[in-house]
């Protein structure tokens, strides 16, 4: 992770050795100007070398010590660059739920590639066959490019189903299912050890998958079976998940999933429990934060997303309508791009949110933040403000 020598604390340093009329000229400084600017700077305050520092007081002087962040560490053997940008080359990621090219997971898959991450992905087990050949015939070859022009690379596929923990928990009749021919070590469990047997270790870890076998139901229509199932599926998932690979995963690493505003206001339509499952999740969050954080320093985050014209969510049936509604009604009058969830994931996954750990991220144009759907008839005669463009 490239970053820059100037902190605020040094700008506030040179401003205590520059008289006030020529302060404003040095904040203009950038670049390798303001490098050979500093360097000059600091041999006139007395500072033997350009380095972040940390004020440290005693009883009667103040000194300054250097104070070295692994991201600080990380970048010291590289080259100054311009900007802030999101790298993470030379981690490994492990995206569970990626079955097509058009849903979040692909999106975050193709953020943290354009990072430079090496990316992993799960796939559910009856949908492995059409994902690999699509992979192979040049399917979504459209969709894998990078901003570099280059293609995302995907370097293994594994077949996953995640609501079952370990081959004891697999029963017989999937076990005999013709969708599940010819793949084998598909549990959580197993997964995980392939991967560890495969790479040793992964650094990000993204829970992108959810069912709710009657998530058209109401609520009060729901089967207690469908209602578990939706929470088995989209939220104990994300448990087992990070349980199981969490032994493999480098101290400082990421682990993020997917969420819905459905966990906390009322959304009809999104039934079979799935509410339920999403507000587990992000309950699970908070405690998985504090649990994975104390035992191996891993971040924990869920992105609250808002509505994308994926096939997943289609299959809940009034996805257009979701859609439609938060154009009119948030406060960013545009279609939410899947592209926008996979940089706010590359974010999570990178050094610069180092600090930020047990938190729902809204990525959904601030719909989240309305109390009310200012496109109903009872707002007519408000002067309410409309993108013009």
């Amino acid at each position: 992770m490239a970053t820059t020598p100037f902190s605020g604390l040094q700008t506030a340093m040179s401003r205590s050795c520059i008289p006030s009329s020529q302060r404003s000229n040095v904040m203009a400084f950038s670049g390798k100007s303001m490098v050979g600017s500093w360097n000059k700077l600091a041999s006139v305050c007395h500072v033997s070398s350009v380095q972040p520092f940390q004020r440290v007081f005693t009883s009667s002087t103040i000194k300054f010590e250097r104070i070295v962040t692994k991201a600080m560490s990380d970048s010291s053997q590289k080259s100054l660059v311009s900007g802030l940008p999101i790298d993470l080359k030379g981690k490994r990621a492990f995206i569970a739920g990626v079955a097509d090219d058009n849903g979040y997971g692909w999106a975050i898959a193709k953020a943290l590639a354009a990072a430079g991450a090496q990316i992993l992905v799960g796939t559910w087990v009856p949908a492995l066959n059409i994902f690999e050949s699509s992979l192979r015939r040049g399917k979504f070859d459209e969709s894998r490019v990078l901003p570099d022009g280059s293609l995302m690379e995907i370097t293994k596929v594994y077949p996953l189903d995640a609501v079952f923990d370990n081959p004891e928990d697999v029963p017989e009749d999937i076990k005999t299912n013709k969708r599940y021919a010819g793949s084998s070590k598909w549990t959580v469990q197993e997964v995980a050890e392939s991967v560890k047997e495969d790479f040793g270790t992964i650094d990000i870890l993204v829970h992108s998958l959810a069912n709710g076998p009657e998530v058209t139901k109401p609520l009060l229509e729901t089967s207690r079976n469908g209602y578990l199932a939706a929470l088995s599926a989209s939220s104990y998932s994300y448990v087992s998940l990070l349980k199981h690979f969490l032994p493999i995963m480098n101290p400082g690493g990421s682990s993020i999933s997917l969420t819905y505003i459905a966990s906390e206001k009322i959304i009809p339509g999104y039934g079979g429990g799935m509410s339920s499952a999403k507000a587990a999740l992000e309950s699970d969050t908070r405690v998985l934060a504090f649990e994975a954080g104390r035992k191996r320093k891993i971040r924990v985050n869920t992105i609250s997303a808002g509505p994308l014209r994926s096939r997943a969510a289609k299959a809940i049936g009034f996805i257009d309508m979701m859609i439609d509604y938060s154009i009119a009604n948030a406060p960013l009058q545009k279609e939410l791009s899947a592209d926008e969830v996979g940089n706010s994931a590359a974010f999570l996954a990178s050094p610069l949110a180092s600090a930020i750990t047990g938190t729902v991220l809204y990525v959904d144009n601030g719909l989240n933040a309305m109390g009310v759907g200012v496109d109903s008839p009872v707002f007519k005669d408000l002067d309410i403000p409309k993108d013009q463009h």
